[in-house]
């Protein structure tokens, strides 16, 4: 498994878990040294259980050496990070091509090489390319095999999947991931072979559609607020079809996350480099951009309109609950807004306040809600994390200056915050 990342990590000890012997490689020595010390890069509920068993029944190794790795591996994962570009938007592939090439350097015989990593359409011709040029004798075949891990839940959605897709038409690199993948033929997870280059669509076109779900309903709470109409009676309303699905239908502050920011502006990219514009992504992404900005200017609304000198308080930084992940998190936006405003923001989050301090070292962090509160003149809830989801409202609001909540997740009953004294606002009702 080259990259030791949160692709890399959860795959690699979930495949060991399944019984296979697994080498996570990684080029940052504190990281692979801290993995072997037992510590987690990243935060993900069960990973350090699950890579604690693995390594102590000798399937999960870690290591900066690659070509000790390489050699020998009936199949070879490439899980290294593949951000947005710089400036264009177009992801960066230059650590895939790295990998390929150390791959190239040290391959033995014959193998499967796979990516794991999210690339654009056309990217596993061009690792084929690099090897057939760098090591023309040996057998490899080239597969794609997105992932669809979503954080905070990666350990489930690998074991328990809803589908595994493997690009490849070659009859050896099939009977190889049949192998690697056969522990889940028994909760019977359909395994969809395509064509390469379908599979890495498969992957950005699944975000994409997902993104606009989350946009869609978000301007469907906007009219809900405009007609006085309940965003979350609609959203149960149009997902009871079976058509449409009750997921990803939860009205908030807009998505971030490491996939769905990157994955939709890569696919806008390749699909502008084919001559074939994909309009609806288009407006997905513009209008999640203006979305969290519109957020900051909702608190500053329930503050009667001027922020400047006020404080606020922010409960959830990262973009999601049950990770460390403040890629993109709606919170940097919102925060930002309110900074300019004039606000002074002390904030909360139980995993993601040392990434944000490196980003945001002018806010106040504290140790739980109740202090982020203490004078504040209003709080937003950002994130949902379940340990916002039954704080003692009452005393809450004794903390505060003023006791003003915008609820950007609609986490409370409108009547709950009213009867514990809040000026409440919230997303679409």
């Amino acid at each position: 498994m080259i990259g030791s990342g949160y692709v890399g990590l959860v795959s690699g000890a979930c495949f060991s878990d399944f019984g296979h012997d697994v080498v996570c490689v990684d080029k940052d020595a504190g990281k692979i040294d801290a993995l072997k010390a037992g510590r987690m890069p990243i935060f993900e509920p069960g990973l350090d259980t699950l890579v604690a068993a693995n390594v102590n029944a000798g399937r999960l190794t870690f290591t900066t050496d690659l070509k000790s790795a390489v050699a020998g591996a009936d199949a070879i994962f490439i899980a290294v990070g593949t951000p947005s570009r710089r400036g264009d938007g177009h992801a960066d592939l230059t650590y895939v091509f790295d990998a390929t090439r150390e791959i190239a350097a040290a391959l033995t015989g014959p193998t499967v090489i796979v990516t794991k990593s999210t690339v654009p359409v056309g990217t596993g011709d061009k690792v084929e390319a690099i090897l057939r040029e760098m090591v023309p004798t040996v057998e490899v075949a080239v597969v794609s095999n997105p992932e669809f891990l979503r954080e905070g839940a990666a350990i489930g959605d690998f074991k328990r999947p809803d589908r595994i897709v493997i690009g490849t038409e070659d009859a050896r690199a099939m009977q190889v991931m049949r192998d690697i993948y056969r522990p889940l033929y028994l909760n019977e997870s359909p395994i969809l072979f395509t064509a390469r280059r379908t599979a890495e669509l498969i992957k950005y076109a699944a975000n994409a559609f997902l993104a606009t779900k989350i946009t869609f309903i978000n301007e469907i709470a906007d009219l809900c607020e405009a007609v006085g109409a309940n965003v979350q009676d609609v959203s149960r309303g149009i997902g009871l079809d079976n058509r449409i699905g009750s997921k990803f239908l939860h009205a908030g502050p807009g998505y971030g996350g490491s996939c769905f920011p990157k994955d939709t502006l890569a696919l806008l990219k390749t699909a502008e480099d084919y001559g074939a514009p994909v309009r609806i992504v288009e407006a997905v992404v513009q209008v999640n951009d203006s979305r969290k900005r519109a957020m900051g200017r909702k608190v500053i609304s329930a503050l009667g309109g001027d922020a400047r000198g006020k404080s606020v308080a922010i409960l959830g930084l990262t973009f999601k609950p049950n990770t460390d992940d403040m890629r993109d998190a709606p919170s940097l936006a919102i925060i930002q807004s309110l900074i300019d405003a004039g606000a002074h923001i002390r904030a909360y989050d139980p995993e993601g306040m040392e990434a944000a301090q490196a980003m945001m070292p002018q806010v106040t962090y504290c140790r739980d809600a109740y202090e982020a509160a203490a004078g504040a003149d209003a709080i937003a809830i950002v994130t949902e994390w379940d340990i916002f989801r039954a704080l003692d409202l009452k005393r809450l609001a004794a903390a505060m200056a003023a006791p003003v909540m915008v609820d950007l997740r609609n986490i409370y009953p409108l009547e709950e915050a009213a009867r514990a004294g809040f000026v409440y606002s919230s997303v679409g009702r």
